[in-house]
């Protein structure tokens, strides 16, 4: 498709050329209503129907009814992701299945689609499998990763196959790991704070809010594929559950510290009332 409709380009930058060697260039360029009185090679000179087989008008039809119809269908299919692209270009600079000049194509990346659909952590998936590729000396001596039919896919020694759904339940197991500690570590820093006991405490506490969601929020874009508002919704929710815990650690802190203050009052006024019992003895 790419390269159909690179040919009907050329060959109206070819039609733009002749018409610019033309007296006329101007109005053959600029001016449609040209294009629509000259639309058969039969009304234009022998040297033009010697070059050319059609018209610029019959060249715009095809373009326009059958290959930006069809491209703009494509155009809703999903692009690449980088470790595809880089992994497409690779093969094509290691095998050249193409000649040079058509080969050009993979470098509009904008222009290129895949018909693997998306997953939900492609992102991480491909970094999980660049760390596999890294330690791939010792999985292999495991065995933990190559099955039979991956290895049959592929003779050649530079192309590397995962199992997918081993690799989903490493990219699985790792995210809920992450998801665990972001929700049982506050708890835990909250807990410590509230065995402390001191003043600066709630401030700390509004610490522990706001750096544990900046991590919730970077952990969630940066192990899934969600959306900004689906970010934002999350990230509010997670806020939320941990103000509910700080507002119980406020609470309590505030209720210890009337506690204290309360304690320490009733022994001043027993302090003083002794004092002055004292005094009274003295006196008589």
């Amino acid at each position: 498709m790419q390269y159909e409709i690179q040919q009907l380009e050329d060959e109206l930058d070819r039609l733009d050329k002749w018409d610019d060697d033309q007296e006329d260039k101007e109005k053959r360029l600029i001016c449609l209503e040209n294009d629509t009185l000259y639309q058969h090679c039969d009304q234009f000179p022998e040297e033009f129907q010697l070059d050319f087989e059609r018209t610029r008008p019959e060249v715009l039809v095809e373009l326009r009814h059958e290959l930006m119809l069809k491209t703009r269908e494509i155009t809703l299919l999903q692009r690449p992701s980088t470790k595809d692209y880089r992994s497409v270009r690779s093969w094509f600079a290691n095998h050249a299945p193409l000649v040079h000049g058509e080969a050009q194509y993979l470098k509009c990346r904008e222009d290129i689609i895949t018909l693997r659909p998306g997953r939900e952590c492609a992102g991480f998936d491909g970094f999980v499998e660049r760390m596999l590729h890294l330690l791939d000396a010792s999985l292999g001596k495991l065995n933990c990763h190559i099955i039979r039919e991956l290895q049959e896919k592929t003779s050649d020694s530079r192309l590397q196959y995962y199992a997918p759904a081993r690799v989903d339940k490493l990219v699985g197991f790792i995210i809920t790991g992450v998801i665990f500690m972001l929700l049982i570590l506050p708890v835990v820093a909250l807990y410590e704070l509230s065995n402390v006991g001191r003043r600066e405490s709630p401030f700390e506490a509004i610490g522990i809010l706001i750096i544990f969601t900046l991590l919730f929020a970077a952990a969630m874009s940066a192990l899934t594929k969600a959306t900004r508002q689906e970010l934002f919704a999350a990230s509010a929710a997670y806020c939320a559950v941990l103000v509910v815990f700080i507002s119980n650690f406020i609470t309590t802190q505030f209720m210890e510290i009337g506690d204290f203050w309360a304690l320490a009052h009733l022994d001043d006024w027993s302090s003083t009332k002794c004092l002055a019992s004292s005094a009274d003895m003295v006196h008589n």
